[in-house]
C-alpha cells in the first residue's frame, strides 16, 4: 500500500488563454510560481513527511515541485525525479491552440471532442483510453517502486482526472466530474489495482489568489 500526494502543476499563461497545452513545454506564470511557493509553505507548516517525489518531465510540473522539494527532500535534485508517463494527454494537431482557434480551424475534431468518448483522440494525439492506460501504468509503477511509502506526485490535470475516474469507477466516457485546481492537494492510497481517494481538491493554501477560469477546471475542455 502506497500513499500518493497528488498535485496539479501551478497556473500557466496558457491556462489563462484557454489553450491546449498537452505535451508542449509551457512554464508557470507569476501566479503559478506563487501557488508553488504557497504549497511548499503549507507542507512545511504541516510538517508533511514525504519519502519521495516524482513529477512529469515537463517544465510546469518541475517548477511547481521545486519549492516543495527544497523543503521536504533538499538532498535530491529535481532532474532525477521525472517520469514521462506522468505527462499530460497528447492532443496532436491542436496542442498549443486556443479553444476559439480549434473551433474555427478544426470544427469536426472539436465536435467529436465534446462527446467525451473514451476511444476518441484529437488527430495525431492520444485517445482517452490510451492516455488512461499510460497514466495508470505509471501510477502503479510508482506505487510498487515505493511500496509502503508516501510519495508526492506533481503532474497534470488530465492525469489526475484519470486517477480520480479509476478510484471512483466512473468509466472513461463523459466530461470530468471532479474539481482539479492548479496546485491543489489531493491524496490517494494505491494498493495493487485498487485506488482510494482520501482527500481531493484542497486549496486552503491558495486563498486570495486570482480565480482560475471555470472553463478550465471542471469539464476540462482545455488541459
Amino acid at each position: 500500500m502506497t500513499e500518493l500526494i497528488l498535485i496539479r502543476h501551478g497556473e500557466t499563461d496558457w491556462n489563462r488563454e484557454l489553450r491546449f497545452q498537452g505535451h508542449v513545454d509551457v512554464p508557470l506564470n507569476a501566479t503559478g510560481h506563487e501557488q508553488a511557493r504557497r504549497l511548499a509553505e503549507r507542507l512545511a507548516a504541516e510538517q508533511m513527511v514525504v519519502d519521495h517525489l516524482v513529477c512529469s518531465d515537463l517544465i510546469r510540473t518541475r517548477q511547481t515541485a521545486t519549492p516543495s522539494l527544497q523543503v521536504l527532500l533538499p538532498a535530491l535534485h529535481i532532474d532525477t525525479l521525472t517520469d514521462s508517463g506522468l505527462r499530460e494527454q497528447s492532443f496532436g494537431i491542436v496542442d498549443g491552440l486556443r479553444v476559439d482557434d480549434v473551433k474555427a480551424d478544426h470544427a469536426d475534431a472539436w465536435e467529436r471532442w465534446l462527446r467525451f468518448e473514451a476511444d476518441y483522440g484529437m488527430p495525431g494525439g492520444e485517445t482517452t483510453r490510451q492516455f488512461h492506460t499510460r497514466v495508470m501504468d505509471a501510477v502503479r509503477r510508482i506505487a510498487q517502486q515505493y511500496q509502503g511509502q508516501k510519495v508526492m506526485v506533481v503532474t497534470h490535470g488530465g492525469v489526475l482526472d484519470m486517477i480520480w475516474r479509476t478510484a471512483r469507477g466512473t468509466g472513461l466516457d463523459g466530461p470530468r466530474q471532479s474539481d482539479i485546481p492548479n496546485a491543489g492537494l489531493n491524496r490517494v492510497r494505491v494498493d495493487g489495482d485498487a485506488v482510494q481517494v482520501l482527500d481531493w481538491a484542497d486549496v486552503r493554501h491558495l486563498a486570495d489568489l486570482p480565480e482560475q477560469p471555470v472553463y478550465d477546471q471542471k469539464k476540462l475542455l482545455v488541459r
